[in-house]
């Protein structure tokens, strides 16, 4: 049986070697359109993905890279990433603020623009 963090581990490397590819078009995907390409198989195909995010966010975060999950976004959230990348971008010492208040945006935009420069020059 696999663990679930075997699988989180797994996921997070084809997560981040999809992103990589796409960090040189400058534009960020949705957590629905990352789970499609990736063929994300039901049941909680976005649960998978998150979780797998914030492991690349706690890699990112101990090797002082740009966390590569900003280029994640939600649909729902006017080009913001879910609460949970701010809430795991705290956890690791990345960012201070209200996961709804402005310092989001501004925090969000200025990690997009670090982590496409960043990861688009990046072979996984």
């Amino acid at each position: 049986m696999t663990s679930t963090k075997t699988t989180a581990h797994d996921l997070a490397e084809r997560v981040r070697a999809h992103l990589c590819k796409i960090a040189g078009q400058s534009t960020p995907i949705t957590y629905q359109a990352l789970a499609l390409n990736l063929n994300l198989s039901p049941p909680n195909t976005i649960h998978q993905l998150t979780v797998a995010l914030e492991v690349l966010i706690e890699q990112d975060a101990a090797q002082s890279r740009p966390l590569i999950a900003a280029l994640v976004i939600s649909k729902a959230r006017e080009g913001l990433p879910a609460p949970g990348f701010f809430g795991c971008a705290a956890r690791v010492g990345r960012f201070e603020g209200d996961a709804s208040g402005p310092e989001a945006a501004t925090f969000h935009e200025a990690e997009c623009a670090t982590a496409t420069t960043f990861w688009r020059t990046i072979s996984p």
